[in-house]
């Protein structure tokens, strides 16, 4: 066809408001089957947009092997830059976040992006428990103890107690995203104890979040997921205060402290 057959439309183009959509980056594991799918069910779907890139990632999940993402973070996150301004990004690792640590996870995201927010689950996590006034805390990982172990003194050099911590001694993150409802609640009811304030139930890659509002029931405590925690504190970086679905615990009645994870977008 010759190129004198198309014409430019008379129609005058008209965009859409660059605002109406809070857009915000997500760095996932290559591995990742879960962090996805449970953002987007926690956040207000119709006003958000979640910008998805991956990095490489090798089982098992071991420190070491967290660790080894550092350097490819900043060429993550470069792929990113282009959608600025983001509300946030995620880097949606809690085992990495702890071992790496959440200001070199931010610093090498922000290498790329700029001043974005960069939300770990392990900052958000602490917002979290901040936010609902509890100290003293029940954990459970999917991890195995040599992953885990590094999660107890992260939060215990926080200043947060630790009750009781148990794990499930798994090393695939692949099948840490196949445990089942039933697990997840049989071993978050197991690790409580009287003294325990509140749940940390770790992991990404774990569906936790479909147990929430069952273990808060029948404890009587608020429970506080990785995905849950990085959805909370994203939904009010990205200015939905008001957001609070209830099928996903306390935690979305509150709040986020000020200035949590650093300069506005």
């Amino acid at each position: 066809m010759s190129t004198d057959r198309v014409k430019v439309s008379a129609e005058p183009v008209r965009f859409n408001d660059r605002e109406a959509t809070a857009r915000f980056g997500l760095i996932a594991l290559a591995t990742d089957m879960t962090s996805e799918r449970d953002l987007y069910r926690q956040l207000p779907q119709d006003h958000v947009a979640i910008h998805v890139t991956r990095v490489a990632y090798e089982n098992p999940t071991t420190p070491d092997n967290l660790r080894r993402m550092t350097p490819r973070l900043t060429d993550a996150a470069a792929l990113l830059a282009p959608l600025a301004p983001l509300k946030a990004i995620c880097y949606s690792c809690t085992a990495a976040s702890v071992v790496i640590g959440d200001a070199e996870v931010t610093d090498a995201i922000r290498r790329a992006a700029g001043p974005v927010p960069v939300v770990t689950p392990t900052a958000a996590a602490r917002m979290a428990f901040r936010a609902l006034g509890a100290r003293r805390l029940a954990i459970l990982t999917p991890y195995t103890v040599a992953t885990s172990q590094p999660m107890a003194e992260y939060f215990a050099g926080h200043g947060l107690e630790i009750a009781n911590f148990e794990c499930l001694d798994l090393d695939d993150d692949r099948d840490m995203a196949r445990v089942s409802d039933a697990t997840i609640i049989d071993a978050a009811l197991a690790a409580d104890r009287p003294d325990a304030e509140a749940f940390f139930l770790s992991c990404t890659g774990l569906p936790a979040i479909n147990v929430i509002a069952e273990i808060e029931r029948r404890t009587g405590k608020p429970v506080v997921t990785s995905n849950q925690a990085s959805a909370w504190a994203m939904a009010r970086l990205g200015g939905f205060g008001d957001h609070a679905p209830a099928e996903f615990g306390r935690l979305f009645a509150c709040a986020l402290p000020d200035r949590a994870f650093g300069d506005a977008a």
